[in-house]
């Protein structure tokens, strides 16, 4: 048996108890549901739970497969760039203590790590843009 048989039968599997655990909900109500503490909810995080380690496992091994098989050193230097861009994001980002709408306190580090992930996507979409642009002019110049 394929490896492509067998994962469309654990899919499968997997898709059909997860309808059965989200029609048993739906049959429940809000409101039962809700009176209960979640009864019910946790089968239905659990093949969620499952499904996800499926992906992720498949996913890294794939991945490794992939590296090993491939040029490694320029895998390195890709993830070396990706890295150094999260640095300078990191470096460029200013913590600084405030309070949400809810009176919550957001800590000097936490709003310094959102300042990094905000710093790295749009360091990341300039990025993008210049090579969609540069693609597309390369592509005009060279017909």
């Amino acid at each position: 048996m394929g490896l492509h048989k067998i994962s469309k039968i654990v899919a499968l599997v997997l898709g059909v108890a997860g309808v059965l655990l989200w029609g048993m909900l739906m049959i429940k109500g809000d409101e039962a549901v809700i009176a209960s503490g979640g009864e019910g909810l946790d089968s239905f995080l659990y093949v969620a739970y499952l499904t996800f380690a499926i992906l992720l496992i498949t996913v890294v091994i794939f991945v490794v497969k992939g590296i090993l098989g491939g040029d490694v050193k320029k895998t390195l230097m890709s993830v070396g760039a990706f890295l150094l861009i999260f640095v300078i994001s990191y470096v460029m980002a200013d913590g600084v203590e405030s309070f949400t709408k809810d009176g919550e306190l957001v800590t000097a580090q936490t709003s310094r790590y959102i300042g990094t992930g905000l710093y790295a996507f749009y360091i990341l979409s300039v990025v993008a843009v210049i090579a969609m642009a540069f693609s597309g002019v390369k592509k005009l110049t060279t017909r």
